[in-house]
């Protein structure tokens, strides 16, 4: 076990696996070994043989709370929420004093959605182990997310005391404030890069974090060139199939038709959710902030549960849209909302599914949020996404995935019955607050509130990329701040411009 542990924590795989598979040969029994082959599975993107593994492990082992909280991961990537929390709650009672598992058992409710009782956990971690950059560094996040932002600066300070290399604690920090001249990190993140002793995914983080603060300090071909080598580096790390991902659009566009939607049969009419949803960076989170401000509604964040219902439903959820519908409620329930209230589900990515989701839940309200094309890609480009959006770290797989989304919009536009869809610009609610909030508002069916014009006030946990941004009134800044970076984004810009009409560009 000791060789499988080793072989784990450095990215081996292949030979974890294999020292486990001869533990478990001589003790079937090691539900220590079960645990590891979870997380493999995991990492693997297995979670079908990552549940199998899970169950075993808890099984032979069931006071481990480590073994529970690997279930419960298991169970939340599948669909099943509800069971997750479950899992959750009994891994809670188990964790006891043991800051491995208090850390653990935090990251599995902030999974859940659940912050408060994410931070209480790692509070104790702390506590017991305040030497440990890994649990400040957690700790510091889910403050970032309950808007505790002065709290999170000082873990993560910590932690990068502790650890000077530890480049995700680097990269949150610098998100926490607009840098100035008299206060920034710049120098100290510059030098640590110069060094040449960071890792290749610390690096990533390191030169974001400085693109960030050189930015904020309007040092800006400094910062595009640290995002720029970021990227760079950050490509080479991926493995998805970018050309799939577009592929994956162009047969939605060809197959999920509106003649295919008249011939569905009946969805689930018990439910009317609204599902927030564009690419990153486009103003999706103060658009679900907006709305979850009303008083008569709610957000359930980033849940992911429509994407993880489909998969669980396969080849078979054509003939059973109404139990997709169904059984999608009933996890999200999971995550605190009642089942026939109004809420929001923000999970970006559900712009591949508009289609399914009138389907399977024809009284639920889609917003697809746009953003300039030049500053939507700018900001994506900037950013890191911790494995997802693979598209976002090359300028011309950028501008092509973008052109496919657009090409995406443009047929829900046409596919979607009236009444269904709504598309607001970014710029729009920058520009006429008031507004643009109305239209939100009156497209939902709510009656007017005020309140929903003062959505930065409120204490809601953000666990989105704009968790520090929706804390703040509106404000205009980041209008044209691709125009700083006009020259080196041309590649972009001319892919772009070869689909795009001229005056969209400028």
């Amino acid at each position: 076990m000791d060789e499988a542990r080793r072989a784990f924590a450095a990215g081996d795989l292949a030979s974890a696996e294999r020292a486990c598979a001869q533990v478990l040969a001589a003790s079937p029994a090691s539900g220590e070994a079960w645990a590891l082959l979870t997380e493999t599975a995991l990492l693997r993107g297995r979670v079908d043989a990552a549940i199998v593994c899970a169950n075993r492990a808890v099984e032979l082992t069931p006071s481990n709370p480590i073994a529970q909280i690997l279930r419960a991961k298991c169970l939340l990537l599948s669909g099943d929420a509800r069971a997750a929390l479950q899992a959750a709650e009994a891994a809670s009672k188990m964790a006891d004093h043991t800051p491995e598992a208090l850390d653990a058992v935090g990251a599995i409710f902030g999974l859940l959605g659940q912050h408060g009782r994410a931070k209480e956990f790692f509070q104790r971690a702390v506590t017991l182990r305040p030497d440990v950059p890994q649990y400040l560094f957690n700790l510091a996040a889910t403050e970032r997310m309950t808007g505790a932002l002065g709290d999170a600066e000082a873990h993560c300070d910590a932690a990068i005391a502790l650890d000077r290399h530890y480049g995700l604690a680097h990269y949150l920090r610098a998100d926490l404030r607009t840098q100035t001249a008299a206060r920034n990190h710049i120098v100290e993140m510059e030098a640590l890069v110069d060094e040449g002793k960071l890792a290749p995914a610390s690096q990533v983080m390191l030169r974001f974090a400085l693109g960030k603060e050189c930015e904020d300090l309007e040092m800006h071909d400094r910062a595009f060139d640290h995002v720029d080598s970021a990227c760079r580096l950050q490509h080479r790390l991926m493995t998805q199939d970018r050309a799939a991902e577009i592929a994956e659009i162009d047969r939605l566009i060809k197959t999920h038709t509106r003649s295919w939607l008249d011939a569905a049969p009946p969805g689930f009419q018990a439910a009317a959710p609204v599902f927030v949803c564009g690419l990153p960076r486009t103003g999706t989170t103060l658009v679900e902030r907006i709305i979850a401000s009303h008083p008569t509604a709610s957000s359930v964040g980033e849940t992911s549960a429509f994407a993880a219902e489909m998969r669980r439903a396969g080849s078979g959820a054509s003939g059973d849209i109404a139990g997709v519908g169904k059984r999608y409620i009933d996890s999200v329930t999971a995550f605190g909302v009642k089942h026939d209230a109004c809420f929001v589900d923000k999970t970006l990515q559900n712009y591949l599914y508009c289609g399914l989701i009138h389907a399977t839940l024809p009284k639920a309200r889609i917003i697809l949020v746009q953003r300039h094309p030049l500053d939507a890609c700018w900001a994506i480009y900037k950013a890191h996404f911790q494995g997802k959006f693979a598209f976002a770290y090359d300028q011309i797989e950028l501008a092509e995935y973008y052109l496919a989304y657009r090409r995406l919009a443009r047929h829900w536009r046409t596919a979607l019955p009236a009444g269904v869809l709504l598309e607001i610009n970014y710029e729009d609610i920058v520009r006429d607050q008031l507004a643009a909030s109305r239209r939100l508002i009156a497209f939902l069916g709510l009656p007017w509130d005020d309140e929903v014009l003062r959505f930065h006030e409120s204490p809601a946990p953000s666990a989105t990329a704009s968790a520090v941004q929706v804390r703040r009134p509106i404000y205009a800044s980041s209008i044209g701040k691709w125009r700083h970076h006009a020259n080196r984004l041309s590649p972009l810009r001319a892919r772009l411009a070869r689909e795009i009409p001229e005056h969209e560009l400028v």
